[in-house]
């Protein structure tokens, strides 16, 4: 037990007989269940961590009968922590890229009642720059602006990572059959969890990498199938919290801003047209297209500043 509380570490897992191992080896004492969730290895990964359930009588092993992705291994390990009366489930990846010092850090607040889901930051650390490959490092930075106008959670500024810790009533409140399977499942946690009102905080985390871990993530292939789950993320969002559960202006400058940018783009091609046709662009034309393009995004900054006031206080 961690200050009086059930800790329990949910480990994905996924081709991961090389690494799996020093997960369990290096969890710290105070964690009193390891629940390790194999997503339908095609090597050793269940071999091994029963060799290491017969050392540890904290390993638990959950076979997922077909790849669900890491989210849905996550959610089935988080059900298991809501089922047998966890107080808090943490993630911790299966490849040994979350340190476990780093662990009482995303614990506290969390324990302690200040928040209700903690997520470790990469970024905060000078180093970040040089450990995390630059093309993460940029897809990172592109998906976390883009969480934060999604979810709410402005304050968060990693979006992507997946050392988290969460507390008995979310696990109890989020419908985990409904969470996103795949590699949006960060993101899509934080849109889940705004609309239910939770308080999230960010925790400075080191960043590890080259511990042996192998990385499915091709960041061409997820940043657009990310960037749509946002999209769709963001709109369920304003319209649970802000028309069905309670009401707010902001929903009609954020209708009103993105309008005028269809518009725009309409207005956009017209002038173009008329110059192509007629060697210039009538004045009436090239006023609409500025117009538009002015107002809908002033309209849009202004819902994004509502929406930031509404959330300060969920950190």
């Amino acid at each position: 037990m961690y200050k009086g509380k059930k800790i329990c570490v949910v480990v994905p897992a996924y081709n991961e007989e090389s690494q799996i191992g020093k997960v369990i080896e290096t969890m710290p004492d105070f964690v009193d269940k390891i629940v390790v969730v194999d997503d339908c290895s095609s090597d050793t990964t269940p071999d091994v961590v029963l060799e290491y359930r017969e050392k540890d009588a904290r390993v638990i092993l959950l076979r997922n009968e077909v790849n669900q992705g890491v989210g849905g291994a996550i959610a089935n390990g988080y059900k298991w922590a809501r089922d047998n009366d966890m107080d808090v489930a943490v993630v911790m990846a299966g490849d040994g890229q979350m340190d476990p010092d780093d662990l009482p850090g995303l614990l506290d607040p969390v324990v302690s009642g200040e928040v209700d889901y903690s997520k470790g930051n990469r970024l905060a650390s000078g180093e970040a720059f040089q450990l995390i490959p630059k093309v993460r490092f940029f897809g990172n930075a592109i998906l976390s602006l883009l969480t934060k106008i999604a979810s709410g959670y402005w304050h968060v500024v990693d979006s992507q990572t997946g050392y988290t810790a969460i507390n008995k009533k979310a696990l109890h409140t989020i419908d985990w059959d409904k969470m996103y399977k795949r590699y949006g499942q960060p993101n899509d946690l934080l849109i889940r969890l705004n609309i239910e009102g939770f308080k999230v905080r960010d925790v400075p985390i080191k960043p590890v990498y080259n511990v042996g871990e192998k990385s499915g993530i091709k960041i061409y292939k997820v940043i657009f199938s990310i960037a749509f789950l946002l999209f769709k993320g963001f709109w369920r969002r304003l319209f649970q919290k802000y028309v069905v559960r309670d009401f707010h202006p902001l929903v009609f400058f954020y209708l009103l801003g993105f309008a005028l940018l269809a518009m725009n783009v309409f207005f956009f091609f017209h002038v173009i047209w008329l110059w192509t046709r007629m060697g210039y662009a009538p004045e009436m034309s090239s006023l609409a297209w500025m117009f538009t393009f002015a107002t809908g995004m002033q309209s849009i900054f202004f819902g994004m500043w509502f929406d930031m006031e509404i959330n300060k206080d969920l950190r």
